[in-house]
């Protein structure tokens, strides 16, 4: 038979570790080392067997080993400590306390948090992202709430049958049993939110809390008794259901998680957000939410919607149309036309997400609509995205494209292996290994070797443990050579991640005989170690990873690949540290990011990868290797081979020479100096902290000013602005560059000399202080267009007949062949961008 219903029992801890409760409660312990340590003393084998989940582990091991430990005088002294230290962190000061003029709190929407393999409420990149973001903002003070939904059974445990599918299973998650808490009223009743849904039905949500360090984390979860039973299930999977479930979760994440803020500000007073951020579209109805409260205290839905996107960052994490959530428009209309959003014109919203194909509602351009600041997750997907959604602010040129970029980065803490930390603290003083000198004589060659081989050994151990309990489940037992697969001594190249067809898992098999004898080369063999899930409904992402495991059980392989199943947290932080060579081969440019190669990097692993994401930017020729890109135009097939003979070229010519390039010693010293320079070099750019400080400066700042400014007194200078904008998208069809005279170029000039440019405009119903007018010049192609250019504004002059006289004297900076334009484009101190209303007249030729 089985349960309907799940419940846990905690355990009741001694009063002399009474504060072992404090230290399990916050998540912290997912990345201070000394802490998992504590917990790891308290039983290595509960900790391994919970999962590394301390709130599991206190119950797993029974009253009799607390009393034990709780009779330990330095056991006890060890956890005072560590609490009062947890103490001074929650409480003192950190670099944001530092800072002038920065939001009081900032709210962060995500559809998942990967936190910790304990709190599996995580698929991939994303929400370890998202989860690596609190925690940087733990450690940096600075004062971000997050906001999610809590899944009743997380995304899935996969595992692999004996003919290499990956099956799904969904075990029901008792959020009693993990490290959350409700929040709860002053009556000690849940704390909750309601939704009104078509068909006068409401959808209620109770409020559970995780503590991330200083951070909170709001989780919103569906499954109480005030819903009906199909309501109970909303929130049941990440990403499942259909598209009606999908839109109810994603109105729940964005109104319902707006709506949570309030009740979390109203119970433990604090401050209420000035800047909300968007992590991907699927929070976009956040900015209705607000827009609708907005109205209610008095203002228009224009005047709202200036006040909500100066204060909204959005940030777009896919290259490809396919990635974004879109829905049936009549499904949007129909959900949002009742009591869900009083008083707001729903065509208004419609029209906010409007795409090409008028049936439909795309979350994307919701997200962009209702932020005034929006970014991409690494240079190369900024440059990606802005010619993506060019399309929304046409007459300008992609590079102008309001669309910035901050480069992702990972939680040093959390991703760096202990083995390392414990290196760095040894002999260089400090457990930060992003703040080491990797060229230190304090670490030899010898023990910088000896701790890798020494990850790279812990690996293959867990490996074959997978690999035995997966025989085992499959066939009851395991077969010998499971107990001797891999080596710890050979080079051992890394593979693991979500498996869409564009990261192109099996890009590897392409040549299945030249990849054979990399792997049994008799002088220099490789080894490789794969992982990852693909979606539930992606049978074509199935089919490729039954391709590499099937491949991976032939027995002249078998010893040299292999596929490890359930790809998560815990086996991440084992499998980063322990390659030697982190491999990435996407279709370029369809990876924005991929910071999987970035978790390795900290931990001295080299990257072999396309010079895709974060890789284009940080590779320099000392610290991995760069694939060799087809032309992104070639035909997929001769793409894909040309691609994979590159690969299979650089292992066997260059990557496994290195490694196996040993001096008397029997080190590889030009092995270890790249491990060093990764290390040194690359461990601050590639850390959480250097990509939150960004956010910080660069897009919460800014958005807190902005948004400061567009509520005061009553919102006057949003009002001001609505309706500014409203004459301009009326008036700018009428503006005219009707001439340019240009003074000083019948003789060529020099460098230095003066050029004085004369427009004149029809500016219809504007005036002259609405706009810019400016020369833009670069260098010019020979199709006419302009590259690299610069602009020059043009100061007006007065009244000419029917136009307006701009003029000014550009001095020529540089020699060469130069063309220009002149062009008028909006002016007003609440854009953050000349682009922002994708209105832009050009002199005609």
């Amino acid at each position: 038979m089985r349960a309907i219903r799940r419940f846990t029992v905690r355990t009741s801890l001694p009063a002399r570790l009474a504060r072992l409760d404090a230290l399990s409660a916050n998540l912290r312990w997912s990345w201070h080392e000394p802490t998992r340590e504590l917990f790891r003393e308290i039983s290595l084998d509960g900790w391994r067997a919970t999962g590394h989940d301390p709130v599991q582990l206190l119950g797993w091991v029974g009253t009799e080993r607390l009393e034990q430990l709780a009779q330990d005088d330095d056991f006890v002294a060890r956890v005072d400590a560590l609490a009062d230290d947890l103490d001074d962190y929650l409480s003192q000061a950190r670099w944001y306390q530092s800072l002038e003029d920065v939001p009081e709190s900032i709210a962060y929407f995500s559809p998942e948090f990967g936190i910790t393999s304990a709190l599996p409420q995580y698929s991939g990149g994303l929400g370890i992202l998202a989860g690596d973001h609190l925690k940087a903002a733990s450690d940096l003070g600075v004062p971000i709430v997050g906001v999610g939904l809590f899944y009743q059974a997380g995304y899935f445990k996969q595992a692999i049958s004996r003919e290499g599918w990956q099956q799904e299973s969904y075990p029901v998650l008792d959020p009693d049993g993990l490290p959350l808490k409700i929040l709860r009223g002053a009556d000690g009743t849940h704390a909750t939110v309601a939704l009104a849904l078509p068909g006068g039905r409401t959808l209620h949500a109770r409020i559970w809390q995780a503590t991330i360090g200083r951070v909170p984390l709001l989780l919103l979860d569906t499954n109480i008794h005030e819903n009906s039973d199909e309501l109970r299930t909303v929130t049941d999977r990440l990403y499942g259901g259909g598209g009606e479930q999908r839109l109810q979760q994603e109105l729940l994440l964005g109104i319902g998680g707006v709506r949570a803020l309030a009740v979390y500000s109203e119970l433990t007073g604090a401050p209420a957000p000035a800047v909300y951020h968007s992590n991907e579209g699927h929070a976009g109805f956040l900015g209705i939410e607000r827009i609708s409260r907005l109205i209610a205290e008095g203002l228009g839905f224009d005047e709202a919607l200036q006040v909500v996107r100066a204060g909204t960052v959005f940030t777009t994490h896919t290259p490809v149309p396919a990635g974004i959530d879109r829905f049936d428009v009549e499904l949007v209309r129909s959900h949002l036309s009742g009591d869900l959003v009083p008083d707001v014109d729903v065509a208004r919203v419609l029209e906010l997400g409007r795409e090409e194909d008028p049936a439909i509602f795309n979350m994307a351009q919701l997200g962009f609509s209702l932020a005034q600041r929006a970014n991409g997750v690494s240079q190369l997907h900024g440059k990606v995205s802005r010619r993506m959604f060019a399309s929304r602010w046409p007459g300008f040129d992609p590079e102008e494209v309001p669309i910035t970029s901050v480069t992702n980065g990972v939680h040093a803490p959390t991703w760096t292996s202990p083995i390392l930390k414990h290196l760095a603290e040894r002999e260089l003083g400090t457990l930060d290994t992003t703040r080491c000198d990797w060229d230190s004589d304090a670490v030899s060659d010898e023990t910088l070797w000896a701790v890798r081989r020494e990850m790279r050994e812990a690996l293959v151990q867990e490996a074959r443990e997978r690999t035995r309990v997966k025989h085992v489940r499959n066939e009851g037992t395991a077969p010998r050579w499971v107990d001797e697969m891999l080596d710890p001594d050979v080079l051992t190249i890394g593979f693991a991640r979500r498996v869409p067809t564009y990261k192109r898992l099996t890009l590897m098999l392409h040549d299945r005989d030249r990849l054979r004898s990399l792997l049994t080369h008799p002088e220099r063999p490789v080894q490789l170690i794969i992982a990852g899930k693909s979606h539930p409904a992606d049978e074509a992402g199935k089919a490729l990873i039954q391709e590499l495991v099937r491949f991976s059980q032939e027995p002249d392989v078998r010893g040299r690949i292999v596929f490890l199943e359930n790809y998560d947290i815990s086996m991440a932080k084992s499998l980063y540290p322990g390659c030697d060579v982190w491999l990435n081969n996407p279709l370029r440019p369809l990876e924005a990011c991929g910071t999987s190669g970035m978790k390795a990097a900290l931990n001295g692993s080299l990257n072999l990868s396309i010079l895709d994401g974060w890789w284009e930017e940080y590779f320099d020729g000392k610290n991995g290797w760069a694939i060799p890109s087809a032309h992104e135009q070639m035909d997929a097939a001769e793409r894909d081979a040309f691609e994979a003979n590159a690969l299979y070229e650089l292992i066997e010519h260059q990557v496994a020479p290195r490694y196996y390039d040993r001096d008397e010693r029997g080190l590889p010293t030009a092995w270890i100096a790249s491990i060093r320079h990764t290390l040194a070099a690359m461990s601050p750019e590639l850390s959480a902290e250097r990509m939150l400080a960004e956010y910080v400066d660069r897009l919460y700042a800014p958005a807190a000013k902005a948004a400061a400014i567009a509520a005061a007194d009553e919102a006057r200078a949003a009002r001001d602005f609505a309706d500014w904008t409203g004459r301009m998208r009326d008036g700018f069809g009428q503006v005219e560059v009707q001439h340019v005279e240009v003074d000083g170029v019948d003789v060529p000039p020099v460098i230095g000399d003066e050029v004085r440019v004369r427009a004149f405009v029809e500016l219809g119903s504007l005036r002259a202080s609405d706009v810019t007018v400016e020369v833009v010049a670069g260098t010019i192609t020979e199709e006419g267009d302009l590259r690299h250019t610069r602009r020059f504004a043009l100061e007006p002059v007065g009244a000419e007949g029917m136009a307006q006289r701009f003029e000014s004297a550009i001095t020529m900076p540089a020699a060469g062949t130069f063309g220009y334009t002149v062009r008028v484009v909006p002016r007003h101190p609440m854009l953050a961008s000349d682009a922002e209303l994708g209105l832009v007249a050009y002199a005609k030729v």
